[in-house]
Parts: C-alpha cells; structure tokens; sequence
C-alpha cells in the first residue's frame, strides 16, 4: 500500500459550484442533475461554504409525506443559500495525505470536503473517493 499518496490522487477537479446568490432551487437542480450529493458554495474560487444532499432533504418533506411537492417548493423559495449552508467548512489541500483524510472523514463525522490550494478551490474528496482507493489498493 502507498502509505504517503496524496489527494490530489483521488479528488475529482472539475467541481460543480454554487454561489450565495444562486436560489436553493437551483441548488438542488445541480444536485439531481449532476447526481452528486454535496456541492461547494463560492464567492469567486473561494470556497465560504457548502451544502449536501442531506441539509436539503432536513428541509423538505417530499420525502416524508405524499402531496408535499409545493410545500418543498416553498421552503426552498422562502430560504437562501447562506441560510442553509455550512459556513467556513474545513478544507483540505492537494497534498494532504489520504490516510490523513480518512482520519479526518472518521474523527469529525464528515462526507466530502472541499480540497482548497492558496485559497482557491481545486477539487472536492469524499468518503467514496477514499472507500475506492483502499479498495483499489487489494486488487
């Protein structure tokens, strides 16, 4: 096993953004149509913050109740970016070791992070991405 790879190895580049002016409706069209389940939120390539599939879901009650659709769609008229995103989220860099990572994904409960390099973001890793290498690694 390659016990000092870092990152920049696994993290997908080409990330799908939002920003803080952009509707939570459109958020969650990024999220369906890209099929992915967290997206950054930036200001310029500064990540301020970032929002999952899971925050959008706490607020929406399709999932729970037939017949709710308008109300989903109320709920994310009436809020905005900021209000539902994870402000400052913690970053990682290109060069931060994957076991470093995996350390982080166990110890502080999280599922992607944003990958930030001189205050610009240049990928985003997730708990899949990590799950894959090590997999990778016993072929």
């Amino acid at each position: 096993m390659k016990k000092r790879e870092p990152i920049s190895h696994i993290m997908t580049k080409t990330v799908v953004t939002a920003n803080e002016n952009d509707g939570l409706k459109t958020v969650v069209e990024k999220l369906k149509a890209n099929a992915i389940r967290h997206i950054p939120i930036v200001r310029g390539k500064e990540v301020i913050g970032i929002i999952s599939r899971t925050d959008v879901n706490r607020l929406t009650f399709g999932a729970l109740f037939e017949g709710q659709e308008n109300a989903d769609e109320a709920i994310l008229e009436m809020l905005t970016v900021p209000q539902v995103m994870t402000s400052k989220p913690k970053t990682v860099t290109p060069d931060t070791i994957i076991r470093d990572l995996a350390e982080i994904f166990v110890k502080e409960d999280f599922h992607a992070l944003p990958v930030v390099d001189k205050g610009e973001l240049k990928g985003i890793v997730t708990t899949t991405d990590v799950v894959k290498y090590f997999l990778e690694q016993y072929d």
